[in-house]
């Protein structure tokens, strides 16, 4: 039995751009994507294809804005993780107490660092595939949340301690 082809199917041979596509891949139809999951679906890194009826286009950037703030959280808070842990300074060596506390704190910045990108793209991919369903959603969830007041807490407290061994230091 043959198959029946879309309008959006007949464009989107003629639509590569080598700027825009330059694997050359077939995008993947976005649209009322209901076999499996989205970001499995074949050819594994095409780009995907919306169907920009309502809000749709920016809906999606706001969403790719969302998992990129989100990647820059975590990066930097990977390079607050290294410079922890060598213990960097710019003008003296760094006393015992701080090499002790290198380490450990350097180790909680990283798995902050890391829970940060899960988040974000484990965010991001739930975001698209609602939005290839049509369904409405809200972004903010409890792990985000979560995620944010422990990231906040561990920014303060390493504040807080870095204030009081410098005073100690100063003494």
């Amino acid at each position: 039995m043959p198959r029946i082809v879309t309008a959006d199917e007949e464009v989107v041979p003629h639509s590569f751009h080598l700027l825009h596509n330059t694997a050359g891949v077939r995008p993947v139809l976005v649209t009322n994507h209901e076999e499996g999951h989205l970001f499995l679906a074949r050819p594994i890194l095409g780009p995907l294809l919306f169907d920009n009826l309502d809000s749709d286009a920016r809906d999606h950037c706001a969403c790719e804005r969302t998992f990129l703030s989100w990647l820059r959280l975590s990066i930097f808070m990977a390079i607050v993780a290294v410079a922890i842990v060598l213990s960097f300074h710019l003008k003296r060596e760094p006393t015992a107490i701080e090499r002790r506390m290198a380490l450990p704190l350097g180790l909680v910045f990283w798995l902050l660092a890391l829970s940060c990108l899960v988040l974000g793209f484990a965010n991001y991919i739930r975001t698209v595939t609602r939005y290839s369903r049509r369904q409405a959603l809200v972004q903010s969830g409890w792990k985000t949340q979560a995620v944010s007041t422990v990231v906040a807490a561990a920014i303060i407290a390493t504040c807080i301690l870095f204030l009081v061994t410098s005073s100690e230091q100063s003494r």
